[in-house]
């Protein structure tokens, strides 16, 4: 098991819960981050980046929020027992939910569940199954999903989209547990919802201010650090142009500043800071 990571931001505390540890050919996803454009950034290593090769390290996890009166997951990996693409089509059984256990949050602990876009790999723990039925893992939480986003999803012609809004979103809707929210949804006096759009149409991120402390969890504006120094280097956003806009809005508004940023893909360390560095940025752990 992967080491699990905490973070204290005033009376939150927030923990990460890995599914998966991903390690990817660098140009297998973003063609020009070749060897020589990723040693040009120190800083990515040991992390980020494998020593030696131009492997990327990528991590599938949850983060638990836990904040006066509410346990909030945010975002749920890709979830056991559904072929999916990301797995080469084969079914997970991994212990993700005995870890969330041993962090002291049984599922029926869970208050709400908030997933900050639509894709396989931030959806599937939404459910599990049992006796053959997909069932809502957290029987007593509500689930936040973006109405635009949700909207986009159930529009797109996309087999293994719909066949995870079958698996992954249907059950909550029929046990009335959804909750469709603004991209600017105030979850509670600590946690909001800001828009960064790009990657899918509605995604959102989280925003964490505490007893004057910051923090964000980003989702998936860049699912890894690189993304700060080349901001047109895209990881699968469907809008290109708006993730490049995203990524430099936020990381302008987030830089310099005493800001945890939290990398919902980001291996660990997976939280720092971010810092101006020439035109673009770069991650400080």
């Amino acid at each position: 098991m992967s080491a699990m990571l905490s973070w204290q931001v005033g009376r939150v505390r927030i923990t990460r819960i890995v599914e998966l540890d991903l390690p990817v050919p660098a140009t297998a996803v973003i063609p020009d981050a070749t060897p020589e454009a990723l040693r040009k950034m120190p800083w990515l290593y040991p992390h980020f980046v494998s020593a030696g090769d131009s492997t990327l390290r990528l991590s599938v996890h949850a983060l638990l929020v836990e904040a006066p009166g509410l346990r909030l997951v945010v975002d749920t990996c890709i979830g056991n027992d559904r072929p999916r693409e990301i797995t080469g089509g084969e079914l997970l059984s991994t212990p993700f939910l005995e870890h969330l256990s041993e962090a002291g949050w049984p599922r029926e602990s869970v208050d709400a569940v908030l997933c900050t876009h639509l894709h396989v790999d931030h959806v599937g723990w939404n459910t599990m199954l049992e006796n053959g039925r997909w069932v809502p893992t957290f029987p007593r939480a509500r689930y936040l999903i973006g109405r635009h986003e949700y909207e986009f999803m159930a529009a797109l012609d996309d087999e293994e989209q719909q066949t995870m809004l079958g698996d992954s979103i249907k059950p909550i809707i029929d046990a009335g547990l959804i909750e469709l929210v603004e991209m600017d949804h105030i979850v509670s006096p600590e946690i909001r919802l800001t828009p960064s759009a790009g990657h899918t149409p509605g995604h959102v991120s989280v925003l964490i201010e505490s007893e004057g402390q910051r923090a964000v969890i980003t989702g998936d504006i860049a699912h890894h650090p690189a993304q700060l120094a080349y901001l047109d280097w895209s990881f699968g956003d469907l809008d290109k142009a708006a993730g490049i806009s995203t990524r430099a809005r936020l990381f302008r508004e987030w830089a310099d500043q005493p800001i945890l940023v939290i990398g919902t893909h980001f291996a660990a360390p997976t939280a720092g800071h971010i810092h101006r560095d020439g035109a673009a940025f770069r991650f400080s752990t």
